[in-house]
């Protein structure tokens, strides 16, 4: 079968007659219909992430959505993360218990572009956030598929206004067509230039900050959360340290949360699969991607590593 895989630490995959894969006990056979490029693939590619560097050669795609015995499934892998395969494939074995049944109408790239982004908005927003309707929300990040993702679920979820932070301009036009009310450009480090921003733009006290960024967007969010807001973190694409003031965590009783997709239990993963499907399927929920034959991995890991895409990049096999 074909595969990609990466061969040497921090290099693009390439595509390679393989032999494929047995299941072993407790595994089941998946054909692979669409697998995204996601920054998880690449940060693990890297070996920089804290799973260290991951033995090589080997297929990447740590989700992917395809069919085991007729059944449509969502299903991760720990590709790059532990020894074993992933998605970037014609086929991959899965712990059976991970496969989360989708419904047929579902569209398969739809929901891998959106995947475990969007279920790290949906459960970082809902659960770790405590997100109620009537409340006001800032995400930063928000032309990326999690800020995409958030914007729309946050609407979703009965925000009374919702104001994202983008750097670009592609990046703020994305935001706007999630729904964003208003849109900051992030596009200075003057923590009190983006805090003025942010006032502006909210009109009031905020309630929770959504923030894969971390370091000066994170700090000039935190200044417009009003008392007992929270601040959600769930990456450091900006930067791995903020400065965030003390005086802000104090005089305003703030909460600084960490999330990631790692905690959550495998009913948690699956009920989030679930709810997002659902989302999709309603049409009020999407991620702007684009897609790519299987055979063009390289080069499109290499344009989604680089930012030169209009959004997720999957691959079909």
């Amino acid at each position: 079968m074909k595969a990609a895989q990466v061969v040497g630490v921090g290099d693009p995959p390439v595509v390679a007659e393989v032999a494929p894969p047995a299941a072993s006990e407790g595994q089941v056979l998946v054909d692979v219909l669409a697998a995204p490029i996601t920054p998880l693939d690449l940060l693990c590619a890297t070996g920089t992430s804290y799973f260290g560097k991951p033995a090589t050669p080997y297929v990447p795609g740590v989700q992917g959505v395809g069919r085991a015995g007729g059944r449509l499934v969502w299903f991760p892998t720990t590709a790059g993360m532990a020894p074993g395969d992933g998605s970037m494939a014609e086929v991959v074995a899965v712990a059976e218990p991970d496969l989360v049944v989708l419904p047929n109408g579902a569209d398969p790239v739809e929901i891998a572009a959106l995947g475990l982004s969007a279920v790290a908005a949906h459960m970082a927003l809902t659960w770790r956030g405590e997100l109620t309707a009537g409340e006001l929300v800032i995400v930063l990040g928000a032309g990326g598929v999690v800020g995409q993702a958030a914007v729309q679920l946050a609407r979703t979820a009965g925000a009374s206004r919702v104001i994202a932070g983008a750097r670009s301009t592609a990046a703020r036009v994305r935001a706007e067509e999630a729904g964003a009310h208003a849109v900051v450009a992030l596009d200075t480090d003057d923590v009190d230039e983006l805090a003025r921003r942010f006032a502006d733009a909210a009109g009031g006290p905020v309630d929770l900050v959504l923030d894969p960024l971390y370091g000066a967007p994170a700090a000039a969010a935190a200044r417009a959360l009003g008392p007992n807001g929270r601040l959600v973190n769930l990456g450091g694409s900006a930067a791995e340290t903020s400065p965030i003031d003390s005086a802000t965590l104090r005089g305003r009783s703030l909460r600084l949360l960490g999330y990631t997709n790692n905690a959550l239990t495998r009913e948690q993963r699956a009920a989030a699969v679930t709810a997002i499907t659902e989302l999709a399927l309603r049409g009020d929920l999407t991620a702007t991607h684009e897609v790519a034959p299987l055979e063009d991995a390289g080069a499109a890991w290499q344009r989604q590593a680089a930012g030169q895409t209009s959004g997720r990049i999957v691959l079909r096999p």
